[in-house]
């Protein structure tokens, strides 16, 4: 088995460009890394060529966290190699627009089933291995400050990050003490350069802090809660103060 003293965190999603900067940021924070993608083994494998000088013993699979199947294989190719699970970080996720009333059930199920039913059986499938640990571990959230506004063209998206909050307050409260349970929801973070079509001042007029977010924003708060030892059941809006308007 690998890295028996180590500390290991599993993140799904880990070929995304969020995922991406988690993982690296993790790695260089002592963290060794199991990872998933889908559909990108080449950026998966550039990425564990990047993390693997500050942590050696990390490893990646493929895993569509819309499958219970492949979320339960990961799992299992993930005790092949490791010991213990500290971290647990479900960040794949699915985004784009739906107009209502034209929604079709095509788009809420690839919406609705990677971003809330993937958390969540991925959530459950960690905590079996986490609350038979000797130590304190952690599971993280990804969520959005659109769960608590209302976006008129994203209804299945908001409806899946809404769920995730109110599951991650479910889950912290049945397993604490031995698992902390948080979210993060970021704000407008320029991780996908696509996403914001906007001109710049249009994009920060509803933002106090006056700037767009960054992905070492998001890591700051997931540093934060990784190393916290007294807060669980939380949603942590990075945001630059959006949620203030």
């Amino acid at each position: 088995m690998a890295v028996s003293g180590k500390k290991v965190c599993f993140i799904t999603g880990g070929s995304g460009r969020l995922g991406k900067e988690i993982a690296v940021s993790l790695a260089q924070n002592g963290f060794t890394l199991f990872f998933t993608y889908n559909r990108s083994p080449e950026k998966a494998e550039e990425i564990l060529d990047t993390v693997r000088p500050f942590a050696p013993g990390s490893k990646i699979a493929r895993c569509d966290v819309s499958s219970v199947a492949d979320i339960e294989a990961a799992f299992k190719t993930f005790t092949e190699h490791f010991t213990r699970l500290d971290l647990l970080i479900p960040s794949a996720s699915n985004f784009f627009s739906t107009a209502l009333p034209d929604v079709t059930e095509h788009e809420w199920q690839s919406l609705v089933d990677t971003n809330l039913k993937g958390t969540f059986f991925t959530m459950q499938a960690g905590a079996r291995i986490m609350k038979s640990q000797p130590f304190v571990s952690r599971i993280i959230t990804m969520t959005d400050i659109s769960a608590n506004l209302v976006w008129k063209n994203f209804a299945p998206y908001t409806a899946s990050k809404t769920a995730i909050q109110h599951l991650t307050k479910v889950f912290a409260k049945v397993f604490a003490p031995q698992i902390l349970v948080n979210s993060i929801a970021p704000g407008t973070v320029t991780i996908n350069p696509e996403w914001n079509d906007k001109p710049f001042d249009e994009l920060v007029q509803n933002i106090p802090l006056e700037r767009i977010g960054a992905p070492a924003d998001i890591m700051e708060a997931i540093l934060f809660l990784a190393k916290s030892s007294y807060v669980t059941g939380q949603v942590i809006n990075v945001d630059g103060g959006r949620l203030l308007n």
